[in-house]
């Protein structure tokens, strides 16, 4: 494992195509956490600090503390989708660290 990056997300209620969309118009990058033997929580990321972050080189071989209001989960990161034109993030999985 790498350095530790430090990412901030928000907690997002609603789940779809349609709620994906309007966050991406937004700026914002839909995310999952899961694993670690609790439920699956969504979240959004800010674009800019994601693709920041995904440009370190180390990405996927770091451990991620995603703040999410004022709790912190410390994950890594499973999968990134992009998208096939404009090379955008459309979606990101972490997994939980127990």
């Amino acid at each position: 494992m790498s350095d530790t990056l430090q990412l901030s997300a928000e907690s997002r209620e609603r789940a779809g195509k349609g709620a994906s969309r309007a966050l991406r118009r937004e700026g914002r990058t839909p995310a999952v956490i899961y694993g670690g033997k609790e439920e699956p929580e969504m979240v959004h990321l800010e674009e800019k600090l994601l693709v920041r972050a995904l440009g370190t080189g180390h990405f996927f071989e770091s451990v991620i503390e995603l703040t999410v209001g004022d709790k912190t989960v410390r994950a890594q990161a499973k999968d990134v989708a992009f998208h096939p034109v404009s090379d955008r993030p459309e979606h990101v999985d972490f997994l939980r660290i127990a």
